[in-house]
């Protein structure tokens, strides 16, 4: 970390010039120049003083969050192929089950379905990609074609098939998958 940086970084959103700050802390003009260059390092009590001074803690100042992943590509993803129920599962948000909504994109080759999946608390949504599938909702059954797109609450047994095959966004809110 460079403790000169971010003292400086502080000191300038306080709107205080290093003197200013100098004189609050009792410490010269110099030395606070010094300390934002990190030519210097200060001492313990000396850097608990800057930081009082600047209206921070030292946890907050040394609270260095790593910064949350907005956008994702392939190298992100992870799969799993099922060759018997002739799908493929990609995770395209990694860890989403700690999210309130959890995307996959699901590939179904000709003949593919999904595993049939048991009631459960939530909603699940899909857009069809390509191709077309059929999705069964208990006793009901319901189809979707490229361009469409598809909504329910997940308190039915539920699976998705496809006899010509099918790529499609699926989000289920809580995860599930």
């Amino acid at each position: 970390m460079e403790i000169g940086k971010k003292i400086r970084e502080l000191r300038v959103r306080k709107g205080l010039t290093q003197e200013e700050l100098a004189d609050r802390a009792e410490l010269s003009k110099g030395f606070i120049s010094q300390l934002e260059r990190d030519l210097t390092s200060p001492s313990i009590a000396t850097l608990l003083d800057i930081l009082q001074c600047l209206g921070t803690t030292v946890n907050d100042f040394f609270n260095e969050a790593a910064e949350e992943q907005i956008v994702f590509g392939k190298n992100d993803y992870f799969e799993k192929q099922d060759g018997e129920l002739k799908n493929k599962v990609q995770w395209i948000i990694p860890n989403a089950q700690k999210n309130e909504m959890e995307p996959i994109l699901l590939t179904l080759e000709p003949g593919g379905s999904t595993y049939p999946d048991n009631p459960h608390e939530g909603e699940e949504f899909g857009y069809v990609l390509s191709g077309a599938v059929t999705i069964t909702l208990g006793s009901r059954t319901c189809r979707a074609k490229k361009g469409e797109s598809f909504y329910f609450t997940a308190d039915t047994k539920h699976y998705i098939t496809s006899k010509q095959g099918a790529v499609l966004l699926w989000v289920s809110s809580p995860p599930s998958f």
